[in-house]
Order: structure tokens, then C-alpha cells, then sequence
């Protein structure tokens, strides 16, 4: 009687403790914690956007800088902020974990914004150059820690395993994106609308107040995230594995190998360990990888697994994902250097333009970027609400489209932008050329600033296909822990395509200078900036036909279903799987 009552009370107090451990568990996360996140980034991008919106317009008036040497020295200060965070995003993985290093480079880029402030108001004139650019350049190193972090963190808020958080996180790519426009956009308003009528200390202290609330808000919301501890080194699962398939170059699965080891073993503590106990499928695409994962004689007669010799089937498998992601990294780079001109010629076009609305009220020329944030907010929704369940109706994919399709289209996009900017800047030449202005590079052409319209919506549209779709590929797509790791490499798409584009410059400069006919002097009227852009839009065409090929070889990402049973998991390896675009 007492033995057939007391297993019973066990059975139920373990489903309580179930219940409990789960309630614990979901109790932290979701929309709840990711929401104090999208803020912080709001936040975040307001003071980025504020500063780097209308960089090129203090670098030319208030230093004197060329305008071409400006425009470098602002590719050269994105290009530098974006590469940063392949730097952070390591230390974040294998040292501090993503909640420490959003903490600690958010206080680095307040103090770079702080500076940055007292840069233009009490610092000596003599000194202001070097100590503003010394406050850039702060501020870049807390974009380091800053970028690659804050958006896995709040994705990483989500759990796969919950059905309820993973439907949620469908979405949370297009409504970060959109968060973070929004605080963008303001800033282009009202952040440079006080530069240019009020005052720098004034537009360059309100920054300052707004990352001081981003750190507020952030540290409000502590108690709700699901924090990462850091799982030492992303990379040293690469060198396993190429180190072990070097080792055992001359071996195959049926010349002395004695099968495959399917265990992965690692030691790790990622967020909830969403999917750890599930193995990916095998591929068939880096085939001389899986030499590591072969058992040998010696790997079948020693106790204990060396990883330098033997690597699991996940861990082949999580370095082919990285390896897949280089190409598309290469094929998006043309995307990032055509980009740029909004924060550059853009605004330098816009300056020399009719700005007027009313009779005082003149429109800041780097206010039109916030046409692109306007573009967006519009764009995302639609995108979200009507274009996927539309195109899901007809394609049957979950998102309606891939995401290498989604990019694509941003990119073709970006070439019609190229095309429809070199045609308006076209019609202002002309304009500045009928009323005798070719001379006269500080007279306004009598031509409307709207006429640029067309190349911000275009810039807003591509952004909405391309980078939003290559936010959703680097977390998607990078192993668990490196995914710190893939957000850096998606933001480096943006430095480097920044280099890219001075580097154009540069080669563009030096050639037409020979010729006597510099396409990007400081005059606009006499410059050639309608070739420039012209260029460009070939370069991307021939990018995007790159792109394409490298697109339709690509192989995604494939999990086991967690109750698949042993053999139908050997019957799977052998036949492969591969998923094409």
C-alpha cells in the first residue's frame, strides 16, 4: 500500500518541478526583454545617424576639407566602424558573452559622444581637428562591441523550441529594421536640423543625452533577458576541422575508414541550448572537409576523442555553413559602395538645389536621408503583411521568397538607382549650364531638390530586400555560437563596400585628372558625378550576374528532426541532402 502510494507522490512532484523549471524558463524572453533591445538600438542609431548624416557637410564647411577628401573621410570612418565588430563579436563569443559587451561599448560610445561634443565647443580651435577626429574614432571602437551584439541578443530572446517564440521571430528581422529606421530617420530631421540652425554642441549634446537614455533603458530591462555565457573561441572548431582533414587527406569511407562519428561532444552553454541535441544534415558541397570526420584504426582504438584528429558531423557541417557565407559576403560588397553616396554625393547634389518650402523654411540637404527611413517604414510593413502572404501563396516558401532572392532583388534594385541618379544629376548639369551657372559652383541651380526623391526611395526599397535579408542569412544561416560572429560579418559588408567605394574614387580621380577633366572636383556644375554613377551601376550589374551564379550553388542549412531514429539518421547521411536556392 505505502509502495504503490509513494512512487505516485515522486511522479507528481517531478511534473511540478516541470512545470515550474518551464515557467521559469519562458518567464524571461520574448517580446518582453526584446522590446528594451529594439529601444536601446533606437537609440543607438539615432546618435549614429545624427552624426554620420551630416559628417561630410561639417567636414567641408567647418574644416575645409575637398569635398572628394571629405567623402573618403567619411567612407574611411564607416568603413572602419563596420569592420570594428568582427573584433568585438570575438571577444563577445569567447570572453565577455554578448550582455557584457553590449554593456561596456555602449558606455565607450557615450564617452566618444561626449568628446565628440566638446570637440566643437570648448576645445581650442587649434586642437578641435585632432580631438574630433579622435572622437570618431572612439566612437568606432564602441560601434565594435556595440553592432555585432545587440541584435543577435535580442533574437537570441526567442526560443527555436518554443512554438509561440519561434512564429515570433519569423517576423522580428523586418520589425527591428523598422525600429531602427525610425530612430534614424528622426535624427536625419531633427538631430541635423539643429547642426545647421542652431548649433554642432547643441545637435552633437543631444546624442550624447540619447545614448545616455539607450543605457538607461538597457540596464532597465536587465532582469528579463536571456543572457549567453561565452563558449570560448568560434574559431577553434574551423581549425579542428581543417587541421583534422588535412591529417587524414589520403583517407575515405571506403578506403580504411570505419564509418562516421556522429556524436558531438563539445561542452557549451548557449542560450537555452536551443538546438544543440539536433544534427545537421549532411552536405556535399566541401566534401574534402568530411575526411574529418571519418573513424580511422587509430581513432577507433584510443578512449577519448581528439578533436584535433576526430570531428563530429555538426562540427564539419557548422564550418561548410560559414564557408558557403563568404561568397555571398563577396556578392554584396558592390551593394555596400553604391550605398554610401547617401551619406556623400547625395547630399553634396541636394545642397546645390531649390530647398525652399514656404517662405523662410529651407530644407537641411542631409535631411533627405530621411526619406529613406520614410521609404522604409512604408516599404516593411507592406512587405511583411501583404508581399509575403501573397508571394508564399504562389511559391509555397514559408517567407514567402528565399533570402538570397530577397537579396538579389535589393541589389537589382540598387542598380536602377545608380541608373536614375546619374539621369537627375544629368538634368541639374544642364539646368546649372541654361542659366549660366557652370561657374559658379555656390549658386543654387534653379531646379527643385525633389528631383532626388526617386534615388531615396530607390536607396529605402534595395535596403528593405538586401539588408534586411542579409541580417535574417548571417543569424540564420552561422553556427549557435559564431552568430555573434556572422552579424559582424554582415555589418563588414558595409566597411568594406566603403573602402570599395573610396578606392573607386581614388582610381576615378586619378584617371580623369590625367585627362584634365576631374568627374569629382569640388565644383559639381563642372564635375562628371553622372559618370560616377554610372560606373557604378555597371560594376553592380556585373556584381549582381556574379551574385546570381554564386546564389544557385548555394546549400542552406538542414536540421534533423529531434525523433528521427538512429537508422533512418544513417539512411539520411548516406543519400546527402542538399536544398538549392
Amino acid at each position: 500500500m505505502d509502495s504503490s502510494v509513494s512512487p505516485v507522490t515522486m511522479d507528481n512532484n517531478h511534473q511540478n518541478s516541470i512545470r515550474v523549471s518551464s515557467q521559469k524558463k519562458y518567464s524571461k524572453g520574448g517580446w518582453n526583454a526584446a522590446i528594451f533591445v529594439i529601444f536601446v538600438e533606437m537609440a543607438e542609431r539615432f546618435a549614429f545617424y545624427g552624426l554620420a548624416g551630416n559628417l561630410i557637410t561639417y567636414l567641408t564647411n567647418n574644416l575645409g576639407q575637398p569635398v572628394a577628401t571629405a567623402a573618403k573621410n567619411v567612407n574611411t570612418w564607416v568603413g572602419v566602424s563596420a569592420i570594428f565588430p568582427l573584433l568585438g563579436a570575438f571577444i563577445a563569443d569567447s570572453y565577455l558573452g554578448r550582455f557584457k559587451t553590449i554593456l561596456a561599448s555602449s558606455f565607450i560610445y557615450f564617452l566618444g559622444m561626449v568628446l565628440l561634443s566638446l570637440s566643437v565647443s570648448i576645445i581650442p580651435v587649434p586642437s578641435r581637428k585632432a580631438v574630433f577626429f579622435t572622437a570618431l574614432y572612439v566612437l568606432a571602437v564602441g560601434e565594435g562591441g556595440h553592432k555585432p551584439c545587440v541584435q543577435t541578443f535580442a533574437a537570441d530572446q526567442f526560443d527555436e523550441n518554443n512554438p509561440e517564440e519561434k512564429a515570433a521571430k519569423s517576423s522580428f528581422f523586418n520589425w527591428w529594421y523598422l525600429g531602427i529606421v525610425t530612430g534614424a530617420s528622426v535624427a536625419i530631421v531633427v538631430v541635423i536640423y539643429l547642426q545647421d540652425n542652431v548649433s554642432w554642441t547643441a545637435g552633437f549634446g543631444l546624442l550624447a543625452g540619447s545614448l545616455a537614455v539607450a543605457l538607461a533603458l538597457f540596464l532597465i530591462g536587465i532582469k528579463r533577458y536571456r543572457k549567453q555565457r561565452p563558449t570560448g573561441s568560434p574559431f577553434t572548431t574551423v581549425a579542428q576541422v581543417l587541421v583534422a582533414a588535412a591529417k587524414k587527406w589520403r583517407l575515405s569511407e571506403t578506403h580504411g575508414g570505419r564509418g562516421i562519428c556522429y556524436e558531438d561532444d563539445r561542452g557549451g552553454s548557449h542560450v537555452q541550448s536551443q538546438t544543440r541535441n539536433r544534427n545537421l544534415v549532411r552536405t556535399k558541397q566541401f566534401r574534402f572537409l568530411d575526411k574529418a570526420m571519418i573513424i580511422d584504426s587509430e581513432d577507433a582504438l584510443s578512449k577519448t576523442r581528439n578533436p584535433w584528429r576526430l570531428c563530429s558531423l555538426n562540427q564539419v557541417e557548422e564550418v561548410k555553413l560559414v564557408l558557403r557565407l563568404i561568397p555571398i559576403w563577396l556578392g554584396c560588397l558592390m551593394f555596400s559602395a553604391v550605398i554610401t553616396q547617401l551619406h556623400t554625393f547625395f547630399t553634396k547634389q541636394g545642397s546645390t538645389m531649390l530647398r525652399s518650402i514656404g517662405p523662410s523654411f529651407q530644407v537641411p540637404p542631409a535631411a533627405l536621408q530621411s526619406l529613406v527611413g520614410l521609404t522604409i517604414l512604408i516599404a516593411v510593413p507592406i512587405y511583411d503583411r501583404v508581399f509575403v502572404p501573397i508571394a508564399r501563396k504562389i511559391t509555397g516558401h514559408p517567407s514567402g521568397i528565399t533570402m538570397l532572392q530577397r537579396i538579389g532583388i535589393g541589389l537589382f534594385v540598387s542598380i536602377l538607382n545608380m541608373v536614375v541618379a546619374g539621369l537627375v544629376e544629368t538634368a541639374r548639369v544642364n539646368t546649372a549650364g541654361k542659366h549660366s551657372l557652370i561657374d559658379t559652383p555656390k549658386a543654387v541651380v534653379p531646379m527643385s531638390v525633389w528631383w532626388l526623391l526617386p534615388q531615396y526611395v530607390l536607396t529605402g526599397v534595395g535596403d528593405v530586400f538586401t539588408i534586411v535579408g542579409l541580417q535574417e542569412l548571417f543569424y540564420d544561416q552561422m553556427p549557435e555560437e559564431m552568430r555573434s560572429i556572422g552579424a559582424a560579418a554582415y555589418i563588414s559588408i558595409v566597411g568594406v563596400g566603403s573602402f570599395i567605394n573610396t578606392a573607386i574614387i581614388s582610381v576615378v580621380q586619378m584617371i580623369t585628372s590625367r585627362r584634365g577633366n576631374v568627374w569629382l572636383g569640388d565644383n559639381l556644375n563642372r564635375a562628371h558625378l553622372n559618370y560616377f554613377y554610372w560606373v557604378l551601376a555597371g560594376l553592380s550589374a556585373i556584381n549582381l550576374c556574379v551574385y546570381m551564379w554564386i546564389a544557385n550553388g548555394f546549400v542552406y542549412k538542414e536540421v534533423e528532426n529531434n525523433d528521427e531514429t538512429s537508422e533512418g539518421k544513417e539512411v539520411e547521411m548516406e543519400g546527402y541532402l542538399e536544398v538549392k536556392v
